[in-house]
This record gives C-alpha cells, structure tokens and sequence, in this order.
C-alpha cells in the first residue's frame, strides 16, 4: 500500500493549514489572492473572456481550504476541520459580494441572456460532479506526491470554484435567482467532491500514520466521517440529475425552435443572435433595425410547431424584452433589470 512520510505530511500541513492571525503570510496570501480572483473572474465573465476566466483559476486559492478540510478530516482535527470549513465559506460569500458590486456596476440590458461565461454553469450536471471527482483526485494525489506538484496549475484550470460564485453574484443582481442558485450549486458539487476524493486518497496513503511519526495531534477517526462525506455527494447528485435531464430537454428544445425564429426574423430582415432554453423557457435574442417583426407572430408560430407547452422570452436590441406565456396569444413588454 502507498504511504508517505512525516517529511511530506508536514509539508502538507503546512501548505493547505492557513495560519489563524489575519496578517499571517498565509492568511494574507489567501485573501489578497481571492479579493483578486474574484475581480478577474467576475471581470472575464462580464466580458464573455474564457481566457480572463481561466487566469482567475489559476490565482484562486480556494483549493488550499478545501482540501485542507479533506486533510483535517483525516486527521481528526476538530478545530482545523471547522478552521477550513468556514474559511471556504467566507471565501465563497466574499467572491459572491463582489461579483454582486460588478453586477450593478455594469448591469447588462439582456441579464447576462447571451453570455456564454454564464449559460455554461447554470445548468450543472452528473458530467460535472464526475470530472469534479477526478479533479479532486488528480489534486490530492499531486500534494501527496511532490514529484508531480507541478501538476496542480492544471488541476486549478480543470476545477471550477471562483468562477460559478462569480457568475452567482453578477446572476443575483440581474433578478435571476433561479439560475444563480444553478452556479452556486456547481460550486458545491465541486467541493463536495473535492473533499471527499481528497478523504480518500489520504487515507490510501496513510496520511494518518505519518502524522503520528511527525507528531502531529491526530485524533480518532471515525467511519461515520467516510459516511457523512458520501452522502452530501449523494444527496448533490441527485439535484444534478434532474439537471441533466432538463439540459437535455431544452436542447432539445432550443433545436427545434431555432428554425422557427429564423423565418420569423426574416420577414423584418432581423437576426437571431441566440436560441436558448432555460427549464423549459425558450430564450431568443434578436439583432436588427425598427420596425421589429411581432412577436406574437414567433408565438404563434412555436404553437404551430408543437412548442404552445413552452414560455418565449424575446429580447430585442436596445434592452427591451417580450415576455410571452404558453397557452396565449398576448406579449407583455419588460424592463431589463426584471427580465
């Protein structure tokens, strides 16, 4: 069986144990580079930039809590355990506010409706949760091994932690709860996987018995830990289930009623920027020049096509946006901030 020795837990400890006082190097590593993150993130997704998004991987720092909280367990340390726990959450809360203060700084017209850095993690799935899991494992296992360290700036690109808690903030101030919820699930699921893949592979390597050599405080580990840890991954995929199912009904969805909006913007010589569905809402954005085609004609014409189940939501150029119900033949106008 592998296993490491006191050398390696003790650089373990000391690389995902940040210390207590604020003005600590480690405590102020980690702030100063997750206020940072969470600029660059919010940033890139503003401005549909994956490159920006991917820069704000690779400086976020919230791995080092999350799998120092999968360290602690192993260890049974109480203290560090609730330590990293609540820095994770104080990390996340932070990334959220800012991204809430860009939100309203910059409050797009179409609510972030044709954003791709937005559209890709509100819509979480058992796909994600289990790259999430290889990802933890890939990052346990290259801070158990130092030979292969270098490893971990790809395991930062490969997990996704600052930018949904981004889009879950910039998704808040738009009035668009439901898919801010979405992000900030696709945060959760990748850090319940992280925690317990990390669980694991530190057990593997019998992080336990090295503590004790280096004498380090290593408390009783319980199986229920091992049962607890299996369950909020249980209990996360079964929300991402439905997920993955309503992914696949809306692209379903989205494809069929493309062609129809495009023969309807083609008699105003209008554009369809983007076809989309969102639990059922079909979501088309429209470029071109007054007179606008009716909307109510694009109602009619999805009814016609078998989508009279599915609610339209039109937005045009200049911000405005066309809110038409299933089941009727009216179109009511709505403000951008509330659509």
């Amino acid at each position: 069986m592998p296993s490491v020795d006191a050398v390696a837990v003790q650089r373990m400890t000391d690389a995902l144990f940040i210390e207590r006082s604020l003005r600590s190097p480690s405590s102020t590593r980690f702030w100063g580079l997750l206020v940072l993150a969470a600029v660059i993130a919010s940033a890139g997704v503003v401005g549909d930039s994956t490159a920006t998004v991917i820069g704000a991987m690779i400086v976020a720092p919230l791995m080092t809590p999350i799998l120092g909280s999968a360290l602690a367990l192993v260890l049974a340390d109480r203290s560090q355990v609730v330590r990293c726990a609540l820095l994770v959450l104080g990390g996340a809360l932070a990334v959220v506010a800012i991204g809430m203060l860009l939100g309203w700084i910059v409050s797009p017209p179409d609510a972030f409706a044709s954003n791709s850095q937005v559209s890709s993690r509100i819509s979480p799935r058992l796909i994600d949760l289990l790259a999430a899991l290889a990802t933890g494992t890939v990052g346990a296992f290259a801070l158990v091994r130092a030979d292969i360290s270098d490893t971990l700036p790809g395991v930062a690109i490969a997990i996704s932690l600052v930018p949904p808690l981004a889009v879950t903030g910039l998704l808040i101030t738009a009035g668009r709860y439901h898919d801010a919820s979405e992000s900030a699930l696709l945060f959760a699921t990748n850090v319940a996987a992280i925690v317990a893949t990390g669980t694991v592979v530190f057990l593997v390597y019998g992080i336990r018995t090295a503590a004790q050599q280096s004498g380090l405080r290593v408390g009783r580990f319980h199986g229920w830990t091992l049962v607890a840890v299996a369950t909020v991954v249980l209990l996360i995929a079964v929300p991402l289930t439905t997920g993955t199912v309503t992914v696949a009904r809306d692209r379903s969805l989205a494809a069929e009623a493309r062609p129809v909006a495009e023969k309807w913007a083609a008699t105003g010589k209008w554009q369809i920027a983007s076809v989309d569905a969102r639990n059922g809402i079909i979501v088309i954005g429209v470029l071109g020049l007054p007179p606008q085609p009716a909307p109510t004609a694009l109602r009619a014409a999805l009814d016609r096509n078998g989508m009279a189940d599915a609610d339209l939501e039109l937005h045009l150029v200049g911000g405005r946006t066309h809110w038409c119900p299933a089941d009727t033949d009216t179109c009511t106008v709505r403000d951008a901030e509330r659509s």
